[in-house]
């Protein structure tokens, strides 16, 4: 039976820096490296609004990316 082993997480904020000519939000997203395997979505959430509060742009998603191994 194969095995995902959780080898990274990363955190990805991403923002609304504006509206373009047809009225479409114009996102830009920052991602964040070695973050700790075992934060739950209420820590990853907490450290979101933390950091939005400190960059331009309202704060329109935070993605949780998970990277595992598959071992069979």
């Amino acid at each position: 039976m194969a095995q995902g082993l959780l080898e990274t997480t990363k955190l990805r904020l991403v923002f609304q820096s504006g509206i373009d000519n047809e009225g479409n939000p114009i996102l830009k997203s920052k991602t964040f490296s070695n973050v700790t395997k075992g934060a739950t979505a209420d820590q990853l959430f907490q450290a979101a609004q933390a950091i939005s509060a400190l960059c331009n742009g309202d704060l329109n998603k935070v993605e949780r990316n998970d990277s595992s191994e598959i071992i069979g």
